[in-house]
């Protein structure tokens, strides 16, 4: 069977550590967003259109950047991503009264175009640590599981220390200590990896930015409806629910999504071990993302229906925000696997980028629908919106090839690699 390489875990480790440090400044600048804008008097749609500029650049930059990638280096990317978060940190941490809304939006933007490039970078990167083959896809769900939902923990990290920094020392200290901490991380880190990490062998043209396979075309409109799923109610609705509905402090916001967000990184960590049986040599497949997308419904349909029948909706959202991670992080690390299955070496940047733009869309769409449809109808409207996404993503997920299918597929593409 065969391995990884000593360089290609070093690497994976150095990676690591970078999407670390970014993930932690991503998470706790949105807490630090949200909470300190709802403070102030913003109303949940308000506070949605900051983010709005954060989610249509990263549609725009995970293609672009996806071509930057393969074409000058993922390391390249990884670390332009870095330079971006620290310069939006250091903007939005100005006198309070430089804070209209077009400048919040304008580095929010600019916070959306890092956050991108590096997610990209990351887990573009792993692609490239392990042998291509059969063999080797079990080693590939494990290392690219462990990759995101490691960092999904420490987003949670993320919104809790957004949340106590806010709490302790305000905005704009908040915001500086964020970026001091990233700047020191990208110095350490960004003499060690290779320079020329997932650069492409052979020329590319941009329009091969949208010539994808079926299946790379199906599994992101899959990632659409998923993300949109989630978002739609958890980015704005949840917090501003908490605050508003349940008197909670932000320092209890932040330390309660903090600890969902941990646990459903480390759901998505242990996927691998999660899904034995027939994936246990080979990792999933389209069937596998079938099945928990639809399993995925339950949990905010049974929600919404708590919350109508009178059930206490702390315990109803707490005890169902719980379930729905977990088979959320799921879905998520298997989609995480097929998009590197799907990919060749010299395009993985590319097609990465392409699906993550998919992921952007519906993470845009959503935010603004989490704070409209809050507005309007509530958080019931906002969990069977959530629904609807859920069962469209599931019922895409019905096209993606089972892995005998599969096979037959990367045999036939297999001269072109």
């Amino acid at each position: 069977m065969t391995t990884t390489s000593q360089a290609g875990i070093r690497n994976y480790l150095l990676v690591t550590l970078a999407y670390w440090a970014f993930t932690i400044t991503d998470g706790a600048i949105h807490m630090l967003v949200v909470l300190h804008f709802h403070n102030l008097g913003f109303k949940p749609l308000d506070i949605a259109f900051l983010f709005l500029f954060y989610e249509v650049f990263g549609i725009i930059t995970n293609g672009v950047g996806g071509y930057i990638g393969a074409r000058l280096g993922l390391n390249t990317t990884m670390f332009l991503g870095m330079v971006l978060q620290i310069l939006a940190l250091t903007m939005l941490a100005v006198d309070p009264s430089w804070l209209s809304i077009p400048y919040i939006m304008s580095f929010m933007a600019l916070s959306g175009i890092a956050k991108d490039l590096n997610k990209m970078s990351a887990k573009s990167s792993v692609k490239l640590m392990v042998p291509d083959g059969e063999e080797s896809d079990s080693r590939l769900f494990k290392m690219v599981a462990l990759l995101t939902g490691s960092k999904n923990s420490l987003k949670g990290a993320g919104f809790f220390l957004g949340g106590l920094l806010l709490a302790l020392w305000g905005f704009q200290i908040a915001l500086l200590t964020l970026a001091g901490g990233l700047l020191i991380t990208m110095i350490l880190t960004s003499w060690l990896l290779p320079k020329e990490m997932g650069k492409a062998k052979s020329s590319l043209k941009f329009k091969q930015l949208f010539s994808k396979t079926p299946q790379i075309n199906r599994l992101s409109a899959a990632r659409f409806f998923l993300f949109g799923s989630r978002d739609v109610w958890f980015t704005v609705a949840l917090p501003v629910f908490f605050a508003e509905q349940l008197g909670w402090s932000h320092t209890q916001v932040g330390t309660f999504l903090a600890l969902w967000v941990v646990g459903y990184g480390v759901v998505q960590a242990i996927a691998p071990g999660l899904l034995r049986g027939k994936q246990k040599d080979h990792g999933p497949d389209g069937r596998t993302a079938q099945l928990w997308a639809f399993l995925l419904i339950l949990f905010p349909a049974g929600i919404a229906l708590a919350l109508t029948q009178g059930f206490n909706p702390a315990t109803a959202i707490v005890v169902g925000l719980g379930l729905f991670g977990a088979v959320f992080a799921i879905n998520s690390s298997v989609h995480s696997f097929l998009i590197l299955l799907y990919s060749d070496r010299d395009t993985v940047a590319m097609n990465v980028g392409f699906y993550y733009m998919a992921n952007a869309a519906g993470r845009l769409t959503g935010t603004v629908l989490s704070g409209g449809v809050y507005q309007l109808y509530g958080l019931q409207g906002c969990l069977w919106t959530s629904v609807a996404f859920i069962t469209a993503a599931a019922l895409i997920s019905m096209t993606l090839p089972d892995h005998n299918k599969w096979q037959e597929i990367r045999q036939k593409i297999a001269p072109a690699d």
